[in-house]
Parts: structure tokens; sequence; C-alpha cells
């Protein structure tokens, strides 16, 4: 018998008995007010065991849960008078509240965490910051039943100590009145006329009071962190947003529709990195890539083609002319008629209100931070004799190089190593980690390596970056493996190495912005800075540096710096959609495998194949994967990885059942077009179904099937 199971035994039989010897009948008034003259002769010639006697009783009442504590409270002050009968029940209520905590989180806790993972996962976060006040504001109320308390808390991820003092401390007004209330008792008539109105009231006030004093607080902190700086009289603007990216735009959009004042900021081209140097040229590059890989493998379908010829300047000169043809969305001119106010020049902030721009200072009530990142450029030894590529100076080329080295077998690198070799580049790819994206799977970096593999690519993973350098061979890298070190000759280096936060040259060092380790700027779960109205969003802050989850960031952003004096709301960043555009895509939303083992959380994988697929099959594009994680026995999903053609788009189905908490059940039972990619979802479900069957009941419905054949 394990010790959980035998606890409830116990718990069972103790309660069980209190009710079945009729005990409350000892734990009402009148029993205490016949009694009273009894209870005081026995008190005056044991006091030592009269009070270990009720100091255990209370504790056991309380630490099951059982009516009566109240009762005892005011006995405690006919018996032992004001000032012991309060120390007597303060100690004793808080050590069998605290039993009946600690009993609630060993039986309750592990198993509720396991169902409700992404609610407790709030609440906890939310008493990590605040627990200690709602606790101490929640006992200041009789209203709420103390016995909830308890039990709730125990399965939260509140301390024990903390649990303990705030519960003794918040329940002494309470323990105060019914002590008083009991060295009255002649007077008293029913338990209800201890707490009137009136005194219901107060302890009402006295709840709020912690709460009310975190705000003042707050307010106080924040005018220490102001002191210093001239904070203007009236402000020009409500808004100063700075940097006109994915997370600029999105913050400046919403300002301007809600009828804000607000003016955006861009020392360079309106559409930042995302238009301009990442997601749409490169998506225009990979799209030219895979027009000529399905050229080269028109074989495949019966269709007999000539090699067909690059014209990489045209290929070029089609990806900018995609920018050009995007470019009207993020422009200033459709800004300006959004009502933006928009300045194209150097921002330097000069205090928590005042932002200059082209000799001009701007003042706002709040600031948004937008300003994104830059690829990083390691400090390799010899990398300064070699002119190296990144991915904002990559779409300068207008030769295509005949060897190029990748450095970095993240996203980025994987997404263009893949192009460049399909528009006829020598590629090596080159990872210092054991393999690609290692972000992903095991399962899921193998098959993409293996497709970069088959389609010609060199693919070095383990390969650390040692030295550049150049002789009459050309331009050279020196890697370290555990087999040794390897020489690789390349004609062009693009560094493909991650980015980092662009937090230098707009004047943030002064005002002494905290940084996180990986050189972001720090924020709090509202995306405010340590200054109150100084917010941040996109890769500037992270943790991801994705435009739609910078645009996502800016929504909160711009919403708390407006209206932050009435109400905030804390970013949500449960479910986030994110896909690595190579060929195959992948896909993926929520947990992965590898996160829900180094995270210990429980899963269930279901895994389905696209060479299952009949619209794969037919497009011949059977190569890829649905990896769906859910919770054990229960029809939630915890995430899902997708490996494959047009993964990005199959994946939308995924986020939207996460998003609004709809099981496998719910896809498989939604009917799409047959042939078609989206059936990959619902025959994923299909597989988890058949592996959640109801074997029992399958037994009898054959032998229903059997009795309605006649069979015997």
């Amino acid at each position: 018998m394990s010790r959980k199971i035998a606890l409830i035994i116990l718990i069972a039989v103790l309660m069980t008995g209190f009710f079945q010897f009729d005990l409350p009948q000892y734990f009402s008034l009148n029993f205490i007010k016949v009694r009273q003259q009894a209870f005081a002769d026995y008190y005056a010639s044991h006091v030592v065991a009269t009070l270990l006697g009720f100091f255990g009783a209370y504790v056991g009442v309380t630490a099951l849960s059982l009516p009566g504590a109240a009762v005892m409270t005011v006995l405690a002050g006919a018996l032992f008078g004001l000032e012991t009968g309060v120390i007597v029940v303060s100690c004793a209520s808080t050590l069998g509240a605290t039993l009946a905590f600690l009993v609630s989180r060993y039986l309750l806790r592990e198993r509720l965490e396991a169902r409700y993972a992404e609610r407790l996962q709030l609440i906890n976060a939310g008493l990590a910051q605040e627990g200690a006040f709602y606790l101490f504001a929640l006992r200041l109320v009789p209203l709420f039943p103390f016995v909830l308390i308890n039990l709730l808390m125990g399965v939260t991820r509140l301390p024990v100590l903390t649990f303990a003092w705030v519960s003794q401390l918040g329940m002494l007004a309470g323990t105060i009145a019914y002590v008083y209330a009991g060295t009255r008792l002649g007077q008293l008539d029913s338990l209800a006329g201890i707490l009137s109105p009136g005194l219901l009231s107060a302890f009402a006030v006295l709840g709020l009071l912690p709460l009310l004093t975190r705000r003042v607080l707050a307010q106080l902190c924040a005018r220490r962190v102001y002191r210093g700086f001239n904070r203007p009289r009236r402000f020009a603007y409500n808004l100063i947003v700075i940097g006109a990216g994915a997370g600029g735009l999105v913050a400046a959009y919403i300002a301007a529709a809600t009828r804000a004042r607000v003016v955006l900021i861009e020392k360079q081209a309106m559409g930042g990195d995302c238009l301009n140097s990442g997601c749409v040229p490169s998506k225009a590059l990979i799209r030219a890539a895979k027009a000529l890989h399905a050229v080269r493998t028109a074989d495949t379908y019966g269709i007999r083609t000539r090699v067909p010829e690059v014209d990489f300047p045209a290929v070029m000169a089609r990806v900018r002319e995609v920018i050009r043809s995007i470019a009207p969305h993020d422009s200033v001119e459709r800004y300006t008629a959004l009502g933006v106010t928009c300045i194209q020049g150097e921002a330097q902030v000069l205090d928590p209100w005042r932002v200059r721009v082209n000799g001009q200072t701007l003042t706002a009530r709040s600031l948004v931070l937008a300003t994104g990142a830059h690829p990083q450029v390691p400090a390799i030894p010899g990398l300064e004799q070699v002119p190296y590529l990144t991915s904002e100076t990559v779409w300068g080329l207008e030769a295509l190089p005949p060897s190029l080295l990748v450095l970095g077998g993240g996203p980025v690198g994987c997404e263009l190593a893949q192009a460049f070799a399909r528009l006829g580049s020598r590629v090596t790819l080159v990872e210092r980690e054991p393999r690609l994206l290692v972000r992903e799977d095991v399962a899921v970096s193998r098959r993409i390596q293996a497709h970069f593999e088959a389609e010609g690519m060199t693919v070095l993973t383990g390969h650390h970056a040692r030295a550049f350098g150049r002789d009459q061979e050309g331009y050279w890298l020196h890697c370290a493996h555990q087999d040794g070190t390897r020489r690789i000759v390349f004609g062009q280096v693009l560094l493909a190495l991650g980015r980092r936060a662009r937090v230098t040259g707009f004047g943030l060092e002064s005002l002494g912005l905290a940084l996180r380790d990986n050189g972001t700027l720090q924020a709090d779960a509202f995306l405010a800075t340590r200054f109150p109205n100084i917010f941040v969003a996109g890769d500037v802050t992270g943790p991801y540096q994705f435009t739609h989850v910078a645009a996502h960031q800016a929504w909160y952003a711009s919403v708390n710096a407006l209206f932050g004096l009435l109400h905030r709301f804390r970013v949500d960043e449960r479910v986030l959609p994110q896909v690595t555009f190579t060929d195959p895509e992948v896909a993926r939303v929520g947990l992965n495998e590898q996160e829900a083992q180094a995270q210990g959380i429980p899963y269930e994988l279901t895994v389905y194949e696209l060479a299952e697929l009949d619209r794969a099959i037919v497009d011949g594009n059977a190569e890829g994967v649905v990896r769906v994680l859910t919770v054990p026995g229960r029809d939630r999903i915890l995430g899902a990885t997708l490996v494959g053609q047009g993964a990005g788009e199959l994946l939308n189905e995924f986020v939207l059942a996460m998003k609004w908490k709809l099981g496998l059940n719910k896809l498989l039972a939604t009917l799409r077009p047959y042939p078609t990619l989206s059936e990959a979802g619902r025959y994923a479900a299909g597989n988890w179904k058949r592996a959640h069957a109801p074997e029992r009941l399958l037994v009898w419905v054959a032998r229903f099937h059997a009795w309605r054949r006649g069979a015997e």
C-alpha cells in the first residue's frame, strides 16, 4: 500500500469517526455555554493538561478541515481570557492550517499540475510575485472559508514558511474578535453575532490594504527610479515609438487606432529587418530556388526538360522587386494616413520622456523601444581578412558565389544554405553543435540533414570554427572537431550565427536599463523596463526573434503604455508558432519532445508519417511527419511539430486548437476535403484515437455484434 493511499484512509477514518460518534454536538455555542463552569473548574485544577489538550484538539480540527474551529476559538476566550486565548488559538490554528496545506500539497498537487499545468503555471507566477499579499488579504476576510484557503494554496508553489507566517498574521484580527467574544460568552446569542456588518466591512478594508499598499509602494519605487530626471508638465505626444520594424509599426498602429498622438522614428528604411533584409527577401530567394529545384526534378513526373540556366542577377532583381511591392504596406504614406507622425532620423533618448531627433526634442508620456537586432559577428581570428556576408548584406550580391561557406546551422543558416545550393553554389554548412536546428527534436534535425546531403550539400556538424585566413588557394577556415582538425577552402562566407539585440547608439546607456545575459533589454511580464513608462517589443527584448512575435508583443506594449493606469495586460506567450522555411519546412507550436523532457513534463507522442498521405504521394512530396505531444491519458495538446511540404500552413490547425483548447477528438471529427495535405492533422488525430481505444468496451461491442449475427 502506498503512503498516499494510507494517508487518505487515515483521514477518511478520522473524519468518519468524527461524525459517526456525533462529535459535532460538542462544538455548538449552547453546549459551551451550558458547560462553561465545568470547563472553568477543570482548567483551574489542570492548567497545563487543559492547554495542551485544547491545543491538540484545535490542531486536529483545523488540520482535518472539520467544523468546530469557530466555537473552539470562542471557548478559548471563555476559558483562558483574551491574552492567553489569542496566543493558544493563533498558534494552533496556524499549525493546523499548515498541516492541511501540506496534506493538500502531498495528495493533490502533482496530479493537478499534470492536468491543469498551464493554469497553475500562471497562478504560481502570480503568487511568486504577490503571493504573500494575496494570502494576507484572503485571511483578513472571514467571509472566505479558511478551509478552502488551506487546500487551494496547498496545490500551488507557495513556500510553506510563507504560508505559515502570513496565515498567522492574517488570521490574527479574526482570532482576536472571536476570542474577545468568548470572554463575553454570557452576552453572546450566536456566532453570527460576533461579526457585525460594520466589523465585516472593516475586515474587508483590511483585506484590500495589502494590495493598496503594494500599489503605493510601486508608485514610490517608480518615483525613486525617476529621481534626478525633470518630468515635463505637458507632453506633445502620448507615445513615442523608436524603430519601424514589425514591433514598432504595430505599436504605432494601435496607438493611432485608439486616437492617441503617436510619433514613429526610424533611422533607416521603414519595415525594418523583416521587409528589407529578413523574411521578405529570404522567402523570395527561397521561392526562386524552389522553382529551379522543381524544374530539375521534373523527370520524376515524366517531364523531360533541358538543363535550366540560372540568371542570378535576375533572381536578385526579383527579390528587390518583391521588397518594393510590399513596401507600401509599411510606408510613411500609409502610416501618416492612419494618423501616425513618421520621422526618419536617428533617435537619441534624453530621459524617460524626451527623445531628440533631427535637432528637435519630442516629449511623450510613454516610450516603446522596438529597435530590433543585428547579425552577430564572431571574434574569430583572421575574420577581418575575409569579406564576409551576413543576413543583412547578402542581398547586395550580383554574382552567384561558386563556393559558399555558411557558418551556423540555425534556421537562417539552413534556409539560405539550401537556397544557394539549389541555385548552383557549392555549399558547405558548418555547425558547432552536434546537429542542425538544435532546438528541434533529434529526429527532425536528422531528417533535414539527410535531405540537405541528398541534394549535394556538405554538412559538417560538431565543427568549431577556429581561424580564418587567405593563401594562394583562396580563403580558408580551420575547424576543430572530435577527430582532429579540418581545413575548408571557400570563395565566400555567410555568417548566420544569430542576431543580437540593438541596444546601443540611441541613448539608452544614460538610463541604465538592465540587460539580460544574452544582451536583450530586460522587461517584466507587462513588457515594461525599470522605468514604468518605457516599454519594449520585438527582438530587442526577445526571447523569440520572429516577426509575428514582435507584432504580438507590440500590442501589449502599446496598450499597457497608453492604458496601464487603468489596467495592464500580461503578455501571453503560451501559443507561439514558428517555422523554418527549408524544404521540407519545419513548423512547430508548443512543446517538442526535448523541451518536455528538459522540463520534466510527462507526455505521449503520436506520430503520423506523410508517406502514408495520399496527397503527399500524388505531389511527390511524401518526405515528412506530424509529431503531436499530448497529456498522458488526456485529450489535451502540449505541442505539435510538422515536417514537410507546406508545414507552415498546416501548423495553423494546431495553433488554433491549442489557443482555444481543442483536443485531437475535435480535430478528428472535423471534415477536410480529399485529397489535401490538411488531412495530415486528421490522420494524426486518428492515430492518437486508436492508441486510446476503449478496449474493454470494444470487447462488449464485439459480443453485441456476434449476438446480432446469431453467433454463439
